[in-house]
């Protein structure tokens, strides 16, 4: 089988190249997984249309969960520049996507981040990526929230980190309770966010429509 790899064109101007790569023996032996599934569920693997099913969902797989190949401590730390700017950085409005750990349906939404730099600052790319490399995992959306908010803290060391996370599930929305317009939100705030001027200041600022 072969392997397929590609590097998004905006990586080698960031300083943090990102390599997909499909691994050969996994993507075997999930498919083999897959076909099994397929035949519980009472499908014809042979014909036409699933043939490549199989190998099409294991690839499909591999890349949801490529967040564990990813080092989101890494990530910052390619792009993180001294400087004494001392106000509030936000990066909002993020597309996330990532997969339940309970059934493996898929929740998505957007996450918006903010931060305070205490001496450094990173590339503003950077945020999107770290929240990519701990959403694209078997996740629960409390955890993401403040996996989010450790890292940029633990890594940088600012005055303050905001994470919100407003995102719709598939496992409420396709079965269970079946409340298609649900939407959960989880927050997680470090140092100067947790005074509640400072924190209204960032709900005020990604509710508003400053672009």
């Amino acid at each position: 089988m072969s392997e397929h790899k590609y590097i998004p064109h905006d990586e080698e101007m960031d300083g943090y190249e990102k390599i997909d790569q499909y691994n050969p023996v996994k993507i075997e032996k999930l498919s083999s997984f897959y076909h099994s599934i397929l035949e519980e569920v009472g499908e014809e693997t042979s014909r036409e249309g699933l043939k490549k099913t199989p190998e099409r969902v294991a690839k499909a797989l591999q890349f949801l969960t490529h967040g564990y190949d990813l080092d989101p401590i890494g990530i910052l730390n390619s792009a993180k520049f001294r400087e004494d700017y001392k106000q509030m950085v936000i990066v909002k409005d993020i597309e996330l996507y990532s997969l339940c750990e309970h059934h493996m349906l898929p929740f998505f939404g957007k996450a918006h981040v903010a931060y305070i730099p205490n001496h450094y600052i990173v590339g503003l790319s950077k945020i999107p990526r770290v929240v990519d490399a701990f959403s694209r995992r078997l996740q629960v959306q409390e955890r993401l929230t403040t996996q989010i908010r450790d890292c940029i803290q633990d890594t940088l060391q600012p005055l303050g980190v905001a994470v919100v996370i407003e995102a719709q599930h598939l496992c409420m929305q396709m079965r269970g309770v079946q409340k298609q317009n649900s939407i959960t939100t989880t927050s997680a705030f470090t140092g100067e966010f947790e005074n509640d001027r400072t924190r209204s200041e960032f709900i005020s600022l990604i509710r508003g429509r400053l672009h």
